[in-house]
């Protein structure tokens, strides 16, 4: 997920600018410099930059008016200032006033990377998700399938083609990837659209009361019928007859279905009285079929009449480009009318975008419901997440303390330097007591370094002597 920036680094001092500018170039990022203020307001003149890294003490103008001008003519690049510790003051009254972040000097480089790359994500998020709506927005109305990958293009071409014909029509796919939602725009684009559309589970009913459901019945057919009874096909007239889970229809009634197929007629239950239905009938399933005829448990004769034409839907794992409109799409229905959907974190869109979703777009729409549901308006994050898919986050790289050396038994120079200054800060805590303010004074950093220095080694109050 991560994007390319285009960042304007503001320093005067060339060593900072050639240091910053390699490390975040190595990034993939496109680095321009500028020695001064002067500079810096003239590229700014001539160029839009995603963020500008500046020093706050600068000659021909400060960070602070570089900042302020950005703001002004680019509201939508960020700013992250740098600054000495004597200056943090100015760094935030410039964050009050909207700059994204601050650093004090001297900062590890490291931890300025990890800041351009979250912004990075951030910005490759907000980019997504804004497309995402836009396309949305551009959607036909009558089109009920939300997606723009190739695979649901190629879907989309299909349902219109096979719409106005009357012919049966079998669906395939996994659960959750919305078999019944295709059902009914095939119906939609049809002649038959002022026709009912009429759904039926056939899991849902034993033998003898889906028969019933299917047909009708007379009364005092069966135990319970007391009254007769129009059937899911006489309700359907004229329109579609969806039949969901066909693979789980018992034998006999899948000979009287084969009978309505080839006659078009139907006989309900306690009457020898044909009458005729005119139906179309769209039928799904997940499961196999010709491995069910195989097995004696489907029909073969009736396989062939159930599948005329055969549309196969994608899981979403094969149509992973559609996720930010899916998301976007699911957010829109589950918010207040006249409310802004609420924002997503970049880590809980990671989350989302390298799950696997066995159960497909019902299980993406569960997700985002709940996630709605337990952000309470606010941006959501990990923590608003299934458990499935948290579990399933990859665990971030650590800092480096367990790679091996090479090949010629040498670590990388980054991981060295990590390791050495891990048992340096140890040392140091050791020779003060823990005391911080001491050690940040032996070590001649600020005590704030010292904190986003014991953080990001993950030196935590075990590991010294006694907290202050």
């Amino acid at each position: 997920m991560n994007r390319t920036l285009e960042i304007l680094l503001v320093d005067d001092e060339p060593s900072i600018r050639l240091t910053v500018a390699d490390a975040l170039s190595d990034d993939g990022h496109h680095v321009t410099t500028a020695a001064d203020g002067g500079e810096a307001l003239s590229r700014l003149s001539e160029n839009t930059y995603d963020l500008v890294v500046s020093d706050i003490r600068l000659p021909k103008a400060d960070g602070m008016t570089i900042f302020r001008t950005v703001r002004g003519s680019s509201p939508d690049t960020a700013v992250m200032l740098m600054t000495a510790y004597a200056a943090v003051n100015d760094a935030v009254s410039a964050m009050k006033e909207g700059a994204i972040d601050y650093l004090t000097k001297p900062f590890d480089i490291d931890e300025l990377k990890v800041r351009v790359k979250r912004l990075a994500e951030r910005r490759s998020l907000e980019r997504d998700l804004y497309e995402a709506r836009q396309q949305l927005a551009e959607r036909d109305p009558s089109t009920m399938i939300v997606g723009r990958s190739p695979n649901i293009v190629k879907l989309l071409d299909l349902v219109e083609t096979i719409a106005d014909s009357d012919a049966p029509v079998l669906i395939t796919g996994e659960s959750g990837t919305g078999k019944e939602l295709v059902a009914k725009t095939i119906h939609a684009q049809s002649d038959r659209r002022g026709h009912p559309f009429v759904a039926v589970n056939c899991a849902a009913f034993p033998e003898t009361l889906l028969e019933a459901e299917l047909f009708g019945h007379e009364k005092g057919a069966f135990t319970g019928a007391v009254k007769n009874r129009d059937g899911r096909f006489q309700a359907a007239s004229g329109g579609t007859l969806f039949l969901d889970e066909i693979a789980e229809i018992p034998p006999m009634a899948q000979a009287k279905l084969l009978r309505v197929l080839q006659e078009g007629v139907i006989e309900p239950l306690g009457t020898n009285k044909p009458v005729e239905v005119d139906v179309r009938i769209v039928s799904a399933t997940h499961r196999n079929l010709k491995q069910r005829i195989k097995d004696g448990l489907f029909r073969e004769d009736l396989y062939y009449r159930l599948n005329v034409l055969d549309v196969a839907i994608p899981a979403l794992r094969e149509r992973r480009g559609d996720l930010p409109l899916l998301v976007e799409y699911f957010l829109a229905r589950m918010v207040r009318a006249g409310k802004e959907p609420p924002s997503i974190s970049p880590r809980a869109w990671a989350a989302l975008s390298d799950y696997g979703f066995p159960g497909n777009v019902r299980e993406l729409e569960h997700a985002v419901q709940r996630a709605v549901v337990l952000s309470r308006g606010r941006e959501i994050d990990l923590e608003h997440l299934p458990e499935d898919i948290v579990g399933a986050v990859k665990p971030a790289p650590s800092s480096g303390h367990e790679a091996g050396p090479g090949p010629t038994g040498l670590r990388p120079l980054a991981v060295a330097i990590k390791e050495f200054e891990h048992q340096y800060l140890l040392r140091a805590l050791a020779a003060v007591d823990g005391r911080k303010a001491k050690a940040a004074e032996l070590l001649g950093i600020s005590r704030k370094n010292l904190w986003e220095k014991l953080r990001a080694h993950e030196i935590s109050h075990e590991h010294e002597v006694h907290a202050e």
